[in-house]
């Protein structure tokens, strides 16, 4: 075997998601593993180099990972010749100019989304790659979660029959910071930073959707700003300006309905943080993070609706749950080791920039029918 060393520049991996996902469940994991094995007597060997503007906050991740190289000076980084991967998941408004350095430098790009602030922009990032030769993927996680493996099984085996509808519920409580510390950074809540729950969220529910169930036609959004004032991370209150909950639907290809709620102010009463119920002519199934349940055709009951009388049976009881069948590893990880052998072995791969480009415009469009009270039409994209 042959071990080829592959130098990644990553590049936000101080914050929550960049260093649990990203940095310590997929390329740390990667290395653990003994590299990642091309099947041709290959191993890839990831190499990170940390990047951001923080270098005691750098320093102190390289420590703490047995990790040799970090770097403040993004310029420099990208100049090394011995670098051939960035991965960007700094704040969204730093994330455009960032990738657009790395892409005149040729290095190939992996980025989480959005992949920018607005669709002129991401499609711009998406030509230039094409341009200079580069590949390029966008970060596309919840495919690969358990819950949602089991029911594009169940879409693939045709268990549904003729799809109706999707309901989706995301969301959990963020403590508003006074009495309790938030959950998530303050910048998430002021639009002037680039926060907002549609311009997070929107993007993931564009891939979900059009890779399970068809290309997303239009969109009526309504949005909230429910908790109108935060404490940041100084207990200094601050006016939050972005939008921390959104009600929209979706009409799909062959006239499929999604409805999607999220929001950043429910409390969670439901089994996992994110659901999706789809309902077919000839079954049903109920998606989380990890588990999915199914009921189908010839086993649904028959309820009568009579509110004089309490119910006498568990609805949930009703369901069947869809065997594992098999093992699933962290979804991150899982979507790293497809980019790498993408551009190491030439394996096909489509969630790329022009993938991302479409949730950005997803996340466009549901603030304007917002805005505009009306319901908006996607229009296809292409380069």
């Amino acid at each position: 075997m042959t071990r080829k060393t592959v130098r990644i520049a990553m590049n936000g991996v101080t914050g929550r998601m960049g260093h649990r996902q990203h940095l310590v469940r997929s390329i740390l994991a990667l290395r653990e593993q003994g590299g990642l094995d091309l099947g041709d007597g290959t191993v890839l060997w990831p190499e990170p180099v940390l990047v951001g503007r923080r270098e005691h906050a750098l320093r102190a991740l390289a420590e703490r990972h047995g990790l040799e190289h970090f770097s403040t000076d993004l310029d420099a980084v990208l100049a090394d010749p011995a670098v051939d991967i960035y991965f960007d998941a700094q704040v969204t408004s730093a994330r455009e100019d960032a990738l657009k350095k790395a892409i005149a430098a040729g290095k190939h790009i992996y980025t989480e989304k959005p992949t920018a602030t607005g669709l002129d922009a991401a499609l711009g990032l998406a030509r230039l790659a094409r341009d200079a030769g580069v590949k390029h993927g966008v970060v596309q996680d919840k495919l690969f979660l358990p819950g949602l493996l089991k029911l594009k099984r169940l879409i693939d085996g045709g268990f549904f029959g003729r799809v109706l509808s999707v309901r989706g519920e995301f969301g959990y409580w963020v403590f508003e910071g006074d009495w309790q510390s938030a959950q998530r950074p303050s910048w998430n809540y002021r639009a002037e930073d680039g926060g907002g729950i549609v311009v997070d969220m929107f993007p993931h529910w564009e891939y979900v959707l059009h890779e399970l169930f068809g290309r997303v036609r239009t969109v009526q959004a309504l949005t909230a700003t429910h908790i109108p004032q935060r404490w940041d991370e100084r207990d200094k209150p601050y006016d939050a300006t972005a939008d921390d909950a959104a009600y929209g639907v979706f009409e799909l290809d062959g006239g499929v309905i999604a409805q999607i709620n999220s929001s950043w102010a429910v409390r969670v009463h439901r089994d996992e943080l994110v659901e999706f119920q789809v309902d077919g002519t000839e079954g049903s199934a109920v998606a989380g993070l990890r588990n999915c349940r199914v009921q189908h055709r010839g086993a649904t009951p028959k309820p009568v609706w009579n509110p004089d009388l309490p119910a006498t049976h568990s609805f949930r009881d009703q369901w069947q749950e869809v065997p594992d069948n098999g093992a699933f590893d962290n979804g991150f990880k899982t979507q790293w080791e497809l980019f790498l052998k993408h551009v190491y072995a030439g394996d096909p791969y489509h969630w790329d920039l022009l993938a991302g480009a479409r949730g950005v415009q997803l996340a466009e469009l549901g603030l304007k029918s917002s805005a505009e009270g009306r319901r908006l039409d996607v229009p296809e994209i292409e380069l």
